[in-house]
């Protein structure tokens, strides 16, 4: 069994075989170095399949260290807290304060919208295809494929061109949607293991507690940072507070149970907003944005790199793939659903980019998050194939989406949207 060093050390080499081979071979494309390795990754797991055709004891070693790789526990107690503390780092907030009333709309009414919609479609659909799953279990895969993944969308939007009022709902929306999605998911999985029973009351206080729970615990834990920030000028020590916060802060606020994600989203807007602001010369604040920045776009190339390579280990009947070319469209319609509803709503009150619907539609990408969540599902009937479809449709998303993504907003973004 190898050690946690050997596995790392093993799959940054992979990631960065990977990375090589998209930067000479598959430049011509033009994806970003994140989607490019994710290419790759798919391509190689493809020719490990074709080549298990005819030597099955390679494709089966393949499979055997592809599963030692557990996917949910690196994204979500290695990856993730990194990630989110520097994407939030670099938020405006006064951006996220401004359009506040169509992130929170978006990020809790649009999750429930589209979990609903997803869920109910997957069921009929299934039943359709002969692949047949209950009801709860297809509305836990409308939970988990519902929210935006924000390591993705901010991936992508960085080099999409899109106006900074509409990056700011997206990207905003994507940071803040994980709340009422780990509620959501979490109160459907237990309802579909009969460990619960559906109660208002349980389930309100289930999101007071992970949601606003993790944002008080979150902008506390910040603050705290920033006053340790505020008495030093050391750009490595203050780079280590901000590493203590981002780890530290997320495994205390899983202690406390709250939602870890959305208080590390927390941290990172208060120390990049209010600490840079205040509490740091403009050496540190050169120095700390310079790392968490070249830090997100190493682990970024790490987990879309970790994406390509897990489809390996997918026991995936691919009789069910057409479930999983059914619920790209129906995932697509959930999305549109769950963004135009509350646009509407919102047009009484102040202008709305015409087209606004129809990019942050398209710009709802799914990622890393989603699979995370569906390999961590217990065992039931139908487990694989729903694994299968949330990988169909995320590299789908990913491929297509957010290839596309920078066309759309050029061709219909507007400074208003």
């Amino acid at each position: 069994m190898p050690t946690i060093f050997q596995g790392a050390g093993v799959l940054f080499a992979i990631v960065a075989v990977f990375g090589v081979i998209n930067l000479k071979y598959l430049k011509r494309l033009g994806l970003p170095d994140t989607l490019g390795i994710t290419l790759t990754g798919l391509v190689a797991c493809l020719a490990v399949s074709l080549i298990g055709l005819t030597r099955p004891e390679m494709s089966a070693y393949a499979q055997k260290l592809v599963t030692q790789i557990n996917f949910s526990e690196v994204v979500f107690h290695g990856l993730l807290s990194f990630l989110l503390f520097a994407s939030a780092l670099h938020v405006d907030f006064s951006r996220l304060r401004e359009h506040k009333v169509a992130i929170i709309s978006l990020s809790t009414l649009g999750v429930l919208i589209s979990t609903a919609v997803v869920g109910v479609g997957m069921y009929y659909a299934t039943a359709a295809l002969g692949h047949p799953i209950p009801l709860l279990w297809c509305l836990v895969f409308g939970a988990l494929i519902s929210p935006t993944d924000p390591i993705a969308v901010l991936a992508v939007l960085k080099s999409a061109g899109a106006p900074p009022s509409l990056e700011a709902k997206i990207a905003s929306e994507a940071l803040l949607n994980d709340g009422t999605a780990m509620v959501t998911f979490l109160t459907l999985v237990g309802l579909a293991t009969g460990a619960s029973e559906f109660s208002a009351a349980h389930v309100g206080t289930l999101l007071l507690r992970e949601v606003a729970g993790a944002l008080v615990f979150g902008v506390a834990a910040g603050y705290a940072a920033c006053w340790l920030l505020s008495d030093i000028d050391s750009y490595p020590v203050e780079i280590l507070i901000t590493l203590a916060l981002a780890t530290g802060g997320y495994s205390l606020a899983e202690y406390l149970h709250v939602s870890a994600p959305l208080a590390v989203v927390a941290m990172g807007l208060v120390v990049g907003n209010h600490g840079a602001a205040r509490h740091m010369s403009d050496k540190t604040r050169e120095h700390l944005f310079s790392f968490w920045g070249l830090l997100d776009e190493l682990l970024n190339l790490v987990l879309f790199g970790l994406i390509g390579l897990e489809v390996i280990a997918l026991a995936f009947d691919f009789s069910g793939l057409w479930v999983g070319l059914v619920a790209i469209p129906l995932v697509l319609l959930a999305r549109g659903v769950s963004v135009a509803l509350p646009m509407a709503a919102l047009r009484r009150f102040r202008q709305v980019s015409p087209h606004a619907v129809k990019i942050m539609t398209w710009g709802g990408l799914r990622g890393g998050i989603s699979i995370a969540l569906a390999l961590s599902l217990p065992e039931f009937q139908g487990r694989d194939l729903v694994i299968g479809v949330t990988y169909v449709v995320v590299v789908f998303s990913l491929l297509v989406q957010a290839t596309t993504l920078g066309r759309l907003v050029r061709r219909y973004a507007q400074p208003d949207a």
